[in-house]
């Protein structure tokens, strides 16, 4: 099911969408919003899969605050103006809906979402940092550290990626099966867990202690 929301200031837009959204399957749409404000207390509250997200409104550009959206949603831009289509899918949007678009536009455009759900989501961490939106494939991060309000993904090509995001944020945007917390400050992937000394996981140059909340489940990893 693919949980999404909608933000667009003119209310018809908002019932065209409610209304297209309600005929197909696997998709709710939770809420939708006429004020950014109130879409963004919501996303900091709920996980969102899908944001149906209008480009032209009072306060802020809709892509200026897509960029700010700390979790990993992805975006359907629903705007009349067609200038913006490249600077969107520069930024990753799953499709551009220019107004007035039909159902079957719009379903073809969740289409999308769902295609890329079952392909792309489970290899690649998506996160933004240093204005950018970096694609990361789960192959290549080494171990993930936590440092108070921000994260920094080290890369198996020794390079680093420091994000704005909490542990339990990144967490959440990792494939279970592959990645594992051992610690406050430390997520590693379950496949680099090869070496255990005195509680410690030797991951390359990196020793990284084993928290007592998480040993037991990192032994039962280990011990698979």
């Amino acid at each position: 099911m693919i949980k999404a929301i909608a933000l667009d200031d003119e209310i018809l837009a908002l019932k065209i969408i409610e209304n297209y959204a309600g005929k197909i399957e696997n998709l709710s749409l939770e809420k939708v919003f006429n004020t950014q404000s109130d879409a963004q207390k919501y996303l900091n509250k709920f996980p969102v899969d899908l944001i149906f997200l209008d480009i032209e409104m009072p306060s802020k550009n809709g892509m200026d605050f897509y960029k700010n959206i700390s979790q990993n949603t992805k975006v359907i831009f629903t705007t009349a103006y067609s200038e913006y289509a490249v600077d969107a899918f520069s930024i990753n949007a799953i499709d551009y809906l220019l107004k007035p678009f039909s159902f079957e536009r719009f379903k073809a455009a969740v289409e999308k979402v769902k295609t890329n759900a079952d392909t792309d989501e489970i290899k690649y961490l998506s996160i933004r940092a240093d204005y950018k939106l970096h694609k990361i494939n789960f192959n290549d991060i080494l171990l993930i550290e936590g440092l108070d309000d921000y994260i920094q993904i080290h890369l198996t090509n020794h390079s680093t990626i420091t994000a704005r995001s909490s542990m339990k944020n990144i967490l959440e945007k990792l494939s279970e099966k592959d990645f594992v917390r051992v610690h406050r400050s430390y997520i590693v992937p379950v496949q680099n867990i090869k070496t255990i000394v005195n509680r410690n996981i030797h991951i390359g140059d990196f020793i990284i202690p084993i928290g007592e909340t998480y040993k037991d489940l990192v032994m039962k990893i280990v011990n698979k």
